[in-house]
């Protein structure tokens, strides 16, 4: 099972028997047929020290580029491709909210996570609206900035490219289209919305109440019902798609789990470990 490689991602190799990446434990990189992606994150931050530390720390899973204030990280990104930015607020002459403002305003809408040791909700509050896409506070725990980096391109990516690709299945956002191995799926527009939603942020739980106000809306009269036949249904449809499992959560909601070694013809099972009858406890789905 592979995802799909984006724009952002200079692919320099797929192939059988690639080391593991050191800390990863997820499908993308520990399926069999695995892809390298490197990805380009920039540092930016006056503390020399904190630049090598952070370039040390992610250096053997992204390539690393460095500026030390925000001057020098437009100059940077105006001739290097940067996929992520890592952003420093205190620093001399362009501070880290000025350049993050210059970028949003400028129409680059690259993933930016701020990562500083101002840790008040007046500094996060003002990191936000000046458009960062995530806030962490100094020390940082390097693994949880994998974590998120990772998050962030993915959903950056799928916001790029409107599509979505797990194995065989592809979802075409644009086209309102789903097939597997080539062969068409026949989706309603609001089956492809709902497992659109789901595939968008594997390993996310959604209450059924999320998922009523994101695909539904917030004035349907639809219940929590429907919720439970449209995703009977999808487990139908995704029959023979062993990628893709459809989880009930017992007494929440429901998500989405990426299968690498998957039984062929699994189309999804609830928490019970049933075969797709709801989970008891909590309110009835």
């Amino acid at each position: 099972m592979l995802f799909s490689c984006s724009r952002m991602y200079n692919t320099v190799a797929c192939l059988d028997g690639v080391p593991e990446m050191p800390g990863r434990t997820d499908d993308i990189w520990n399926t069999r047929h695995r892809i390298i992606q490197m990805v380009t994150v920039m540092i930016v931050d006056d503390d020399r020290m904190v630049r090598l530390l952070t370039k040390a720390k992610l250096g053997s899973r992204y390539k690393v580029l460095e500026a030390a204030d925000g001057a020098e990280a437009l100059d940077v990104m105006s001739h290097e491709h940067v996929d992520l930015v890592i952003l420093d607020i205190q620093m001399p002459g362009m501070n880290g909210y000025e350049l993050l403002r210059s970028m949003r305003v400028g129409g680059d809408m690259r993933p930016v996570i701020m990562l500083t040791a101002m840790g008040s909700m007046q500094h996060k509050k003002e990191g936000f609206e000046s458009g960062a896409d995530d806030y962490m506070v100094k020390p940082i725990d390097y693994d949880e900035l994998v974590w998120r980096i990772d998050a962030l391109l993915r959903r950056s990516k799928i916001a790029a490219e409107k599509k979505i690709v797990i194995g065989g299945l592809t979802l075409d956002e644009d086209r309102l289209e789903a097939s597997y191995g080539g062969n068409s799926l026949e989706l309603t527009k609001t089956e492809f919305a709902l497992l659109y939603k789901l595939l968008s942020y594997p390993d996310v739980v959604f209450t059924k109440q999320q998922l009523m106000d994101d695909v539904w809306g917030y004035d349907t009269e639809t219940d929590y019902d429907s919720i439970k036949t449209y995703i009977s249904r999808l487990r139908g449809k995704l029959a023979g798609c062993p990628e893709v499992e459809l989880v009930s959560i017992r007494g929440l909601g429901y998500k989405a789990v990426i299968q690498e070694n998957a039984a062929a013809g699994a189309g999804g099972k609830d928490a019970d470990g049933g075969d797709g009858k709801e989970a008891e406890g909590g309110r009835k789905a």
